[in-house]
């Protein structure tokens, strides 16, 4: 029998009929869906793994980007509660600028009857922060993305020196860090649910201290694991992250 692919206009995945629980993942600024792709190639059957698609990127390259962090997080909970009427729990995993969209749909589902999230994961981002510890700050040029890329990621901003691929990328990129940049929460809601805080122990932009802040969003326990690597230690150190995963949540 054919598993069906999950495939709508918000998220990416293979359906999978024994599962247990649904996990539901947010990549990060100017990222796209295909970073979990293979994801459900290493958890077992009783995880269903749905990669989240923001607009302007790949196959929704036509459709505007995301302007405010309310905009996207709003969009992302009305999409997921429109997914098949199953009693499957869910857990949110998100990756640097999607640490904050994760936490912002986290927010949401809880306020929703009958949706029950059990886990809020985080990578490579501090908590958010507020607009009394931080002021919203003018979006960034182009190259002072560029340059935050180059210093993150050396091997993956080599596709932004290529004139053809910097043109598609580079709208959704300014996009996401514009967003970021205005992004400032009023408050700090505590999640009734634990929250897994993970990171490279050479992240340049997420030092693995400042994880710990994210013990202010949750009422029920913060845990803190560190991998080797830089902010995008998820890719070398994938097996290992998702077994992480699985082992929290089955």
């Amino acid at each position: 029998m054919t598993v069906p692919d999950i495939r709508t206009p918000w998220f990416r995945g293979v359906r999978a009929p024994a599962a247990k629980i649904r996990l539901v993942c947010f990549p990060h600024a100017g990222g796209a869906a295909g970073t979990f792709h293979n994801w459900a190639t290493l958890t077992p059957p009783e995880v269903e793994v749905l990669s989240v698609q923001y607009p302007g990127r790949q196959d929704r390259l036509s459709e505007p980007c995301a302007t405010t962090m309310d905009e996207l997080a709003d969009a992302i909970t009305a999409a997921l509660l429109d997914e098949p009427a199953d009693d499957l729990p869910l857990a949110l995993f998100g990756h640097s600028m999607g640490s904050s969209v994760a936490y912002e749909v986290a927010r949401r589902l809880e306020e929703v009857p009958g949706r029950t999230l059990t886990r809020l994961f985080v990578s490579g981002r501090t908590r958010p922060r507020l607009a009394q510890e931080l002021a919203p700050r003018s979006a960034p040029t182009d190259d002072d993305i560029l340059n935050h890329v180059r210093r993150l990621d050396p091997q993956g901003a080599a596709l932004y020196e290529h004139p053809a691929l910097r043109t598609v990328i580079m709208p959704s990129l300014r996009a996401d860090f514009g967003l970021l940049a205005a992004y400032r929460p009023t408050r700090l809601h505590r999640l009734g649910v634990p929250v897994t805080a993970c990171g490279g122990d050479g992240d340049p932009a997420c030092p693995v201290e400042d994880l710990a802040a994210w013990s202010d969003v949750t009422t029920e326990g913060l845990d803190v694991r560190v991998f080797e690597g830089n902010h995008f230690y998820l890719n070398p150190r994938k097996e290992e992250l998702v077994g992480f995963i699985t082992a929290q949540l089955l």
